[in-house]
C-alpha cells in the first residue's frame, strides 16, 4: 500500500527530506548513532518519524537531523519547520547571512534597504493591484505575489538584524 504524505504536517515533511537524502534512513541512522553516541536503528528511526505505533521523535533528534540535511544540502532541510509553524498559523523565513563580521557600516546598510524596501513594495503594490483588477487572482498571480512578498519580508529581517548590529556597535562605543 502506497503512503500519502502531506506537505502540512511536519512528521511528512521531515521523513520526507530524510528519505530523499542520499543513503536515506540509514545514512540519518548511521548519523544519529554517532552523534548521540546512542545506537538507533533505520526502523526505528522510520517508526518515529512516520509516527507509528506511538513512537515519536524528540526535538533533539529533529533538531540533530535538520542539521545533517544541511549538511547534506538539501533544499527541504527546513521544511518540516515551515510545516511546524504553518500548524499553528505561524512563518518562518530563512534569512541570508550578512558578511563575515557584518556591513563596515550597518547604518548604512540599513538605510540601503529601505530604499530597495521602497521599490520592492511599489512592485508589489503593481503586481496585487493587476492581479486584482478582474476580480479574481490565478495560480500564477498569487505565486508572483507570494514570492514578492517573501522577499520583502526576507529583505524586512535583514533590515531589522541591521537595526540590532548598529545599535549594539553604538553601545559599545558609547
Amino acid at each position: 500500500m502506497t503512503c500519502r504524505y502531506s506537505g502540512a504536517d511536519w512528521r511528512d515533511e521531515i521523513y520526507n527530506a530524510v528519505r530523499q537524502t542520499p543513503g536515506g534512513l540509514k545514512a540519518a541512522a548511521a548519523f544519529l548513532t554517532e552523534r548521540r553516541g546512542r545506537s538507533i536503528h533505520a526502523e526505528t528511526l522510520r517508526a518515529k518519524l512516520r509516527h507509528i505505533d506511538g513512537e515519536s521523535i524528540s526535538m533533539e533528534m529533529a533538531e540533530m537531523l535538520t542539521e545533517w540535511l544541511q549538511e547534506m544540502r538539501r533544499p527541504d532541510a527546513l521544511g518540516w519547520i515551515h510545516a511546524f509553524n504553518g500548524r499553528f498559523g505561524m512563518a518562518a523565513e530563512t534569512v541570508d547571512a550578512p558578511p563575515p563580521g557584518g556591513w563596515p557600516n550597518e547604518v548604512t546598510a540599513l538605510c540601503e534597504k529601505l530604499l530597495h524596501l521602497g521599490v520592492a513594495g511599489g512592485k508589489l503594490t503593481e503586481l496585487g493591484l493587476k492581479a486584482a483588477a478582474d476580480g479574481s487572482i490565478d495560480e500564477a498571480e498569487a505565486d508572483a505575489i507570494t514570492e514578492q512578498a517573501m522577499a520583502e519580508i526576507r529583505l524586512l529581517f535583514r533590515l531589522t538584524r541591521n537595526a540590532q548590529r548598529a545599535a549594539h556597535a553604538a553601545r559599545k562605543g558609547a
